[in-house]
């Protein structure tokens, strides 16, 4: 027997199962570029469809909508090109006219426009970390929605006290703080949906 074959076919087995693992959960399906031209136009879809689900709060320029949860969903699902692609879309449609803004609006600007913008950077961060297996059990999938909620607010909430020309105070107080329950609740669901697909998908 050749020891020096027998290594290299190791390795190539190793390299190739290496290659074969998929990195997020949309990889399951047959690589094509068809397949990520409908995950990315799918992702942001799926995200307008989540801010139709918009509830006003008083006093706020910004509405509990289903979008965040989308966002988070899209990223740790496509991974981070993807992830981000299909938030940009989201964006761009969004600015050229495409109602699926939370409460139906579109255009560019005003208060709530930060977090939009924050979707393209949490797709980035929570898709990145998914695909070092961030979503794979519910201890790192807390962790990982967790950041990608913390960029959105990190976006958003400058933006709300610039366009509302508000104090840092009342800018937390109606842009950040009516949000954390609800956040805690998608976090805790998308740690229940995310692992449990990992080990019915048996990767």
């Amino acid at each position: 027997m050749d020891v020096n074959n027998l290594s290299r076919e190791t390795r190539t087995m190793a390299n190739a199962s290496s290659v074969a693992r998929p990195a997020v959960l949309s990889d399951l399906i047959p690589a094509s570029r068809a397949r990520d031209v409908a995950l990315v136009v799918g992702g942001a879809a799926l995200t307008g469809l989540a801010a139709q689900l918009s509830f006003p709060l008083p006093g706020s320029p910004v509405p509990v909508s289903g979008q965040t949860f989308a966002v988070v969903l899209v990223g740790a699902a496509l991974g981070m090109n993807r992830g981000v692609l299909s938030m940009a879309l989201y964006m761009l449609a969004g600015v050229a006219g495409v109602p699926w803004f939370a409460e139906g609006a579109s255009g560019f600007g005003g208060a709530s426009f930060g977090y939009v913008i924050g979707f393209i950077a949490a797709a980035a961060v929570v898709g990145k970390l998914a695909e070092r297996g961030g979503d794979r059990t519910v201890p790192r999938t807390i962790g990982t929605m967790i950041l990608g909620n913390l960029v959105i607010y990190a976006f958003g909430l400058p933006v709300l006290i610039a366009v509302a020309q508000m104090d840092l105070a009342t800018g937390l107080a109606l842009g950040v703080v009516p949000f954390l329950l609800g956040d805690a609740l998608k976090i805790v669901v998308a740690a229940g949906l995310l692992p449990a697909a990992w080990k019915l998908s048996r990767h």
